[in-house]
């Protein structure tokens, strides 16, 4: 029965990412990608991103020639009414997975969702800041990452996500039409720290690299504190879709 369902799954997001949505978003923002052949042919990776914009997760999928699944906030797949179906349905279409991120065993559940699509050997799509940039700067990363990539034994793919914060910034419904576009950095490996995905030290250690990582590859301002923690200083009204 499981099987019968993800075999709907990926026919669903085939007929979307080549049929329905993707070569209508091709078209239009010509997106541009720079490294596309430092994403491995098969096998499971994690891609760690920088999250400007909610528009990431849609171009990023898109312009791989994998499937992958991204980590996407709960909140997207629980709303009500037509705008809530129709959101749902556009997450689901482009491969995100919904996940609670209150903390605690919300935190290890979403754990386990994305170490099950590694385990599966798929592609798997991360932000490591945990929430949209409210400024265009790069956040401290979070460790659940290091933890995934240290227990899934796999490697870590830096990725810088491109003027999609101007073709879409913080809540704008509708995206302008522009050109943006995709880097695509080298494999990271950690494979030194097998067995340790239990060490604190060690996983802030591996989440630092990585953002570390993405900081040389978009040369964007660093700020080595959490967005959450920016949000939350802000008005309201700024961070709403956040």
């Amino acid at each position: 029965m499981r099987d019968t369902a993800l075999d709907f799954t990926s026919m669903f997001y085939w007929l979307m990412k080549y049929v329905v949505i993707g070569p209508v978003v091709k078209a239009v923002f010509r997106p541009w990608v720079v490294g596309r052949a430092n994403v491995p042919a098969n096998g499971a990776a994690i891609l760690a991103s920088n999250h400007l914009s909610f528009a990431d997760s849609i171009f990023l999928p898109l312009m791989l020639d994998r499937p992958m699944s991204f980590l996407a906030k709960s909140d997207y797949f629980t709303g009500r009414g037509i705008k809530g179906w129709a959101t749902k349905f556009f997450m689901k279409a482009t491969g995100q997975l919904p996940i609670d991120r209150s903390g605690g065993k919300a935190s290890e559940a979403s754990l386990n969702t994305g170490l099950q699509v590694l385990g599966r050997g798929d592609l798997l799509g991360i932000y490591p800041e945990g929430t949209r940039s409210p400024d265009g700067k790069l956040y401290r990363g979070r460790t659940g990452i290091a933890r995934m990539a240290l227990e899934a034994k796999v490697p870590v793919i830096p990725v810088i996500m491109v003027d999609t914060d101007t073709a879409m910034p913080i809540g704008q419904r509708i995206p302008r039409i522009m050109r943006v576009g995709i880097v695509i950095g080298e494999p990271l490996d950690f494979s030194r720290y097998a067995g340790m995905e239990n060490d604190r030290y060690i996983l802030r250690s591996v989440t630092d690299e990585i953002m570390v990582a993405l900081q040389r590859l978009g040369e964007q301002e660093y700020e080595d504190v959490y967005a959450s923690t920016v949000k939350d200083r802000l008005p309201a009204a700024v961070t709403r879709r956040s």
